[in-house]
C-alpha cells in the first residue's frame, strides 16, 4: 500500500540511476539510493507492478556517497547523481552502455571508458523554466518528477551562472508590472516559460519569453528594463505559444530587442544559434565529442560526407576542412536558416544545405557518400533511414547517440552489413542519467 514503510538493500540501478530494492518478490525504485545502500523507504505508489519510493531513514552509506551542491537535487528530478562521487556516476554511465547494447542489441563489444568533465557543473549553455503564481508571489523553476508543480529554485549547480540573476530579475519585473505567470487549469496569464541560451566564446545571451498571447501590457518597458539591467543580454525573443500543450516553444515568434539569435563557436567554427536551434548544451564536452567524432572516421580530402540530422550544421561544418564535400540535412526550418548563414559567415564553400526529412532524403537521393556521420535523435534513426543508409554503402559510419537503448536497437539494422570497430561513451550531461554514445562502424 502507499506510505508503506520497508527496509531493504540496493541491489541495482536502473537506466535512470534509481536504486533497486527487491523484497518479498516486489520490485522497488527508490530515489538516490545507491548500490550497497541499506535505507528504510517509504513507499510513494505503484505501478504495473513496480513500488516507487523516497529514502526515508538511510542506515548504511554508500563510501561514494557525498552532500549534493544543490539543496533541491532530490526533488526537482533534473540530477540524479549530485549525491555521489564523480566517479561512481561515469561507471554507471558505461555500465549503462554496456547494458544496453547487450540486453537489446545482443552486442558484446568492449565499451571503452567513459569521458568525463574536469568540473561537472555550471556547464549548460541552456535553460528553460516555468513560471507560476504561488499566493501573492511568482515561483519559477524546475517541475518535480511525474507532477507540474514547480520546484522553486534561485540558481542550478548545472547551468551557466549567468542565468539566476537574469531570472531573479524577470521575476521582479513580473512583479512590479502585474505581468501575470501562466495558469495551466484555465488557460489565462502571460509568461509561460523563460528560455535562456548563452555563449561559451563570446559574450552573448539570448533570452526567449514564451508567452500565451501575441502582446502583452508594458512588454515593451519590461524588455527595456531587463536589457538596462542586464547589459550581458544582447537578444531578446518573444515566442508565443497558445496551445494547451506541454510542448514548450510555439512556432510563431517577435525579436523584442537585438538580431534574434546569439553566436557561438566549436572548434572554430562559428555558428549562430536562434531560440529553436539544437546546439549541444554542454560546450566544453562538445569539442571533445566532435574531436573523438573525427578522429574515429578517418577523414581524408577524396570523402563526401553526409551529416544526418545536422542541426545548425555543426558536425557538417566543422568537418568540411578535411573532406571533399559535405551534404547537411536537417528537418527544423529555423536550423536549417541559421545553418545557411553559418556557412556563408564562415566562407564555407564545399557544402550542401538541406530542409529536408533525413530518411525522405537517404531514400531519393542518387548522391553517394563515403562517410556518414549521425547525431539520432532520443527516438532514433528510421527503419527507412538505416536502410537507405546500407544501400548507400558508405564505407564508414559513425553514430552519435543520446540515448543508449535507441541505438543498440538500430545497430542491430546495420551490423548485417557493418562491423562495430569503437564505442566510446562521454558525458554530455554530468550529474544527470543520460550518457552521450559514438560509435563507429565500418563497412564488412
Amino acid at each position: 500500500m502507499k506510505n508503506d514503510h520497508i527496509i531493504g538493500v540496493c541491489t541495482d540501478l536502473t537506466s535512470e540511476g534509481k536504486g533497486v530494492i527487491k523484497l518479498f518478490n516486489e520490485t522497488i525504485f527508490v530515489d538516490a539510493l545507491l548500490l550497497g545502500e541499506k535505507a528504510e523507504v517509504e513507499i510513494d505508489y505503484r505501478s504495473h507492478g513496480v513500488a516507487y519510493a523516497h529514502i526515508v531513514n538511510l542506515i548504511e552509506k554508500s563510501p561514494s556517497r557525498i552532500e549534493p551542491l544543490c539543496p533541491i537535487s532530490t526533488s526537482c528530478g533534473g540530477c540524479s547523481f549530485q549525491n555521489t562521487t564523480y566517479e561512481y556516476e561515469l561507471a554507471f554511465k558505461k555500465k549503462k552502455v554496456e547494458d544496453a547494447l547487450h540486453r537489446i542489441g545482443h552486442i558484446n563489444h568492449e565499451v571503452n571508458d567513459v569521458i568525463g568533465m574536469d568540473n561537472p557543473y555550471n556547464y549548460r549553455n541552456k535553460i528553460q523554466v516555468p513560471f507560476q503564481r504561488n499566493g501573492k508571489d511568482i515561483i519559477y523553476g524546475f517541475y518535480k518528477a511525474k507532477t507540474h508543480k514547480i520546484i522553486p529554485i534561485k540558481e542550478c549547480s548545472i547551468e551557466d551562472k549567468r542565468a539566476a540573476s537574469i531570472l531573479s530579475t524577470i521575476k521582479d519585473l513580473m512583479m512590479s508590472m502585474h505581468i501575470e505567470p501562466y495558469n495551466e487549469d484555465n488557460r489565462s496569464g502571460v509568461i509561460r516559460h523563460v528560455l535562456i541560451r548563452t555563449s561559451y566564446h563570446y559574450d552573448e545571451i539570448m533570452v526567449v519569453l514564451v508567452t500565451n498571447c501575441d502582446s502583452f501590457p508594458s512588454r515593451n518597458n519590461f524588455v527595456k528594463a531587463l536589457s538596462e539591467k542586464h547589459s550581458e543580454i544582447t537578444t531578446v525573443v518573444q515566442n508565443i505559444n497558445t496551445r494547451d500543450t506541454n510542448v514548450i516553444l510555439g512556432e510563431k515568434e517577435k525579436v523584442l530587442y537585438g538580431k534574434g539569435f546569439i553566436k557561438d563557436s566549436i572548434l572554430g567554427i562559428n555558428f549562430n544559434i536562434s531560440s529553436r536551434s539544437f546546439f549541444q548544451v554542454n560546450p566544453v564536452q562538445v569539442e571533445r565529442l566532435y574531436s573523438k567524432t573525427f578522429e574515429l572516421a578517418h577523414l581524408t580530402k577524396d570523402d563526401n560526407l553526409l551529416d544526418a540530422y545536422s542541426g545548425v550544421g555543426t558536425i557538417g561544418m566543422i568537418a568540411s576542412m578535411w573532406v571533399k564535400s559535405v551534404t547537411c540535412v536537417e528537418l527544423e526550418k529555423s536550423a536549417h536558416r541559421n545553418a545557411i548563414r553559418n556557412a556563408k559567415e564562415n566562407g564555407i564553400t564545399n557544402i550542401s544545405l538541406i530542409n529536408a526529412d533525413c530518411s525522405e532524403y537517404l531514400v531519393n537521393t542518387d548522391e553517394k557518400f563515403d562517410v556518414v556521420i549521425m547525431d539520432a535523435p532520443r527516438k532514433g534513426s528510421t527503419k527507412e533511414f538505416l536502410d537507405a543508409l546500407t544501400t548507400n554503402s558508405p564505407s564508414r559510419i559513425i553514430y552519435i547517440s543520446c540515448n543508449p537503448a535507441t541505438l543498440a536497437r538500430d545497430l542491430t539494422f546495420l551490423m548485417d552489413d557493418y562491423s562495430i570497430e569503437t564505442i566510446q561513451p562521454l558525458d554530455m550531461f554530468p550529474r544527470s542519467f543520460h550518457v552521450e554514445t559514438i560509435v563507429s562502424l565500418a563497412r564488412k
